[in-house]
C-alpha cells in the first residue's frame, strides 16, 4: 500500500513507517502553528520561538499518531492478528492488518484501542498545561501542551465517526457483525454509511471552496474522497475473501480453450483466431504438450509485412512459472500473484499438459455476480 514508506524504526517489533506525504502535513502544521496558532495564544515572542515551539508541537502529534496507532497494533497482535507496520501518511497513520479479525468482539477491541489511547494522551497532555500554568505560568512549553491536549482530543473524536477506515468505522462493523454474524453483509452496510459520510464531507467542501474558505475546504474534499475510496476498497477485500474461500483455480478457470499449433503463420493467427474467435491469449501446444502462449503483445512486436512469413512457434513466449499454474492453487493467492506482477492471464497446467486458461476477467467476473446476489436490500429479478 505504501510502497515508497521510509523505515524510520522498531517498537515493540513493530516496524515505523514514513509515507513520503506525511512530509507535506507536517510542514504544514508547522507553518501554521509558527504563523497563526502560537502568536495568538503567546504574543510578543520572535519568529524563532515561535518555529520551535511550533515544531516541538508536530514532533508531539508525530508521537501521539505513533501510540495511538501502536495500540492498535499491541491489541492486534494479543488477538492473533499479524501487523505488517505502522505507517504514517498524509491524512494520519495507519496500522496496517495483514488479516482480518476473527470474530467481532477482536475487531471491536483492536479498533477502539486507539480513540482509548489518544483520549488517554489529550488528558494527559491537559493535565501537564495545568500543572505547568500553575507551576510556571509564563512558560511557552504549556501553550504545547494544551495543544497537543486538544489535536490528541480532536484525533479521538473524528476517529470515532462511523467511517472506514476510521476506527469508528470498525466499531461500527464490529457492531453489525455481531448482531448478524455475517461479516460480509457487516461490512456491505458499514460501507455503505461510510459512503453516505464520504459523500457529505465531499459535497460540504466543496461548498466551502466558494464561500472563502478554501483550504479547509479542500482538505475537506480530500478526506471525503480518502474515505469513500478505502471504504470501497475495504468491502472489495472482504468480497474478494469471502468469494474465493475455499476456490481453487480449476474453479475459475476456461477449460475449452482455443489453442493453435507452433506452425501457425502469425497471420493466421490474427485472422483466423485472435479476430475470429475474439481471444487476444491463446496457449501453444503440440500435440497434448503445451509449449507456452502467444498474445496480441508478440503481434505487435513484429512487423505486419512479416506476420505471413513468421510462425507461433518462432515467437511463443515458453510456459513457466511466471505465466503457469496449477489447477489446485487457491484462488485468493491467485489473486494476490495478479496484483504483485500485474499479469492479467495465466495458463493453467499440470506436468506440461494444458488444462484451460484463467483470467482476471474470470475472478472479478465472478466477484461482480456474488456483489449482486449478496448486496444487502437488492431483490432478486
Amino acid at each position: 500500500m505504501f510502497s515508497n514508506a521510509i523505515k524510520i524504526a522498531t517498537l515493540q517489533g513493530f516496524d515505523i513507517r514514513i509515507d513520503p506525504s506525511w512530509g507535506l502535513i507536517a510542514a504544514l502544521i508547522t507553518w501554521s502553528l509558527s504563523t497563526q496558532f502560537f502568536p495568538m495564544v503567546y504574543p510578543g515572542a520572535s519568529g524563532s520561538v515561535y518555529f520551535t515551539l511550533a515544531l516541538l508541537a508536530m514532533l508531539g502529534f508525530f508521537a501521539s499518531l505513533i501510540l495511538h496507532e501502536m495500540s492498535h497494533s499491541v491489541v492486534a497482535r494479543r488477538y492473533g492478528v499479524e501487523i505488517k507496520g505502522i505507517t504514517l501518511f498524509i491524512f494520519g497513520g495507519v496500522a496496517e492488518l495483514g488479516s482480518e479479525p476473527k470474530t467481532a468482539a477482536s475487531e471491536f477491541w483492536i479498533a477502539i484501542a486507539g480513540p482509548l489511547m489518544s483520549f488517554a494522551l489529550a488528558f494527559g497532555f491537559w493535565l501537564l498545561a495545568q500543572a505547568g500554568g500553575w507551576l510556571a505560568p509564563e512558560m511557552a512549553l504549556n501553550h504545547v501542551f494544551g495543544y497537543l491536549a486538544l489535536i490528541n482530543l480532536v484525533l479521538a473524536v473524528f476517529n470515532l465517526a462511523p467511517a472506514f477506515p476510521l476506527d469508528g468505522g470498525r466499531i461500527f462493523r464490529a457492531y453489525l457483525w455481531s448482531r448478524s454474524r455475517d461479516l460480509l453483509q457487516a461490512t456491505a452496510t458499514a460501507t455503505r454509511i461510510s459512503s453516505y459520510l464520504a459523500y457529505a464531507l465531499i459535497i460540504f467542501g466543496l461548498i466551502g471552496l466558494f464561500s472563502g474558505n478554501p483550504v479547509a475546504s479542500l482538505w475537506q474534499v480530500l478526506i471525503g474522497v480518502f474515505v469513500l475510496t478505502a471504504a470501497k476498497g475495504t468491502y472489495a477485500q472482504q468480497l474478494q475473501a469471502a468469494a474465493f474461500k475455499g476456490k481453487t483455480v480449476a474453479a475459475m478457470m476456461t477449460r475449452d480453450t482455443v489453442t493453435v499449433a507452433p506452425d501457425i503463420s502469425l497471420q493466421q493467427l490474427a485472422d483466423g483466431v485472435m479476430l475470429e474467435e475474439r481471444k487476444s491469449f491463446v496457449p501453444v501446444v503440440l500435440g497434448d504438450v503445451l509449449l507456452g502462449y502467444a498474445d496480441t503483445g508478440l503481434l505487435s512486436q513484429t512487423r505486419r509485412e512479416d506476420w505471413a512469413a513468421t510462425h507461433a512457434g518462432d515467437v511463443y513466449v515458453p510456459a513457466d512459472k511466471d505465466n503457469t499454474v496449477g489447477p489446485e492453487m487457491p484462488a485468493a493467492e491467485l489473486m494476490a500473484k495478479i496484483s504483485a506482477t500485474g499479469r492479467r492471464k495465466f495458463l493453467v497446467a499440470e506436468e506440461r499438459q494444458l488444462l484451460g486458461v484463467v483470467t482476471l476477467a474470470d475472478l472479478t467476473g465472478y466477484l461482480a455476480v456474488l456483489q449482486e446476489i449478496r448486496l444487502p436490500g437488492r431483490k432478486a429479478e
